[in-house]
């Protein structure tokens, strides 16, 4: 959280996650709304197909077409600007397993970095870690962790190198998390959502608070 609250708030901020699912658009939807206090602004290809999430802040992108992509990139470094707004990519650009490894993005966000520092002057930008594990319950927890925060200034000329200090940025934090969550250090995590307790689950619960006397055998 201290990642994207001591940023300079005069200039635009851009996170960049990992895709392994479907979900993964919905989770930043309410890390943006809930934690950073903004408007989700997120690149969707074939948008006609849920044209429900243009309400969410969706907007969309063609990958299949050269000139639809590159209409997309130019605005989404328009979007960028609007200080309201969080401008949330995943830059793989396709679904990929959640651990798979290495990390390696399409050119799309560096061209957006490139050209929001020209226009803006400085943006930042924060890695962020998407896990679904089975941990306590039934049913998967949704972990997220914001990587350290990188702001850009100046930009490196070539787009490569650029891509590779981001994907450096992102494989670093998701690893980072992986680790912790193998390790069972989750206590820092705050608890953005809990569902209630299902009835068999609150018995569970209570009995165990229940202090019984130890049963003598015969």
């Amino acid at each position: 959280m201290e990642n994207f609250e001591q940023r300079d708030e005069k200039y635009p901020v851009i996170a960049f996650a990992p895709h392994c699912n479907w979900w993964d658009g919905i989770v930043l939807y309410n890390i943006t709304h809930r934690i950073f206090g903004r408007e989700i602004r997120l690149m969707v290809e074939e948008l006609n197909r849920f044209p429900l999430l243009q309400r969410g802040g969706a907007y969309s992108v063609n990958k299949k077409s050269a000139q639809s992509a590159m209409q997309a990139l130019k605005y989404s470094v328009d979007v960028v600007g609007d200080l309201k707004n969080v401008l949330c990519i995943f830059p793989q650009g396709i679904i990929r397993p959640p651990h798979y490894r290495p990390i390696e993005f399409q050119s799309g966000l560096a061209y957006i970095v490139q050209n929001a520092v020209k226009k803006y002057g400085k943006v930042g930008l924060i890695p962020v870690a998407i896990d679904y594990s089975f941990l306590r319950d039934n049913r998967p927890e949704v972990l997220v962790e914001l990587g350290r925060r990188i702001d850009f200034t100046e930009i490196p000329a070539n787009r490569d190198e650029l891509t590779k200090i981001l994907e450096r940025a992102l494989q670093e934090t998701c690893d980072s998390q992986f680790h912790n969550i193998a390790q069972g250090k989750i206590s820092d995590y705050k608890i953005l959502f809990k569902q209630h307790l299902k009835w068999y689950r609150r018995i569970e619960q209570r009995l165990k608070k229940i202090d019984l006397p130890p049963v003598s055998g015969v």
